[in-house]
């Protein structure tokens, strides 16, 4: 019997976002049950190290994938 409800938050930190350009952002998607949902959830900073500064502690970093759309830096869970 599997965990219903489960959540896995999984940051993703985007280098100069269109939305954003003037910064470095992390925003938070949380992968339910029935797949996967962006929040609201930002964090911002100039640089790199400031944004991953800001994250939860006891994060595994996930390198980008050559797939992933030109503005992902990394993946954090």
């Amino acid at each position: 019997m599997g965990v219903t409800g489960a959540v896995l938050a999984v940051w993703v930190i985007y280098d100069h976002p269109l939305d954003m350009p003037e910064h470095i952002v992390a925003r938070r998607h949380d992968v339910l049950d029935d797949g996967p949902l962006a929040t609201d959830h930002v964090l911002v900073g100039d640089t790199l190290d400031a944004v991953r500064a800001q994250l939860p502690p006891g994060l595994a970093r996930i390198p980008r994938d050559r797939k992933d759309e030109p503005h992902i830096v990394e993946v954090w869970l």
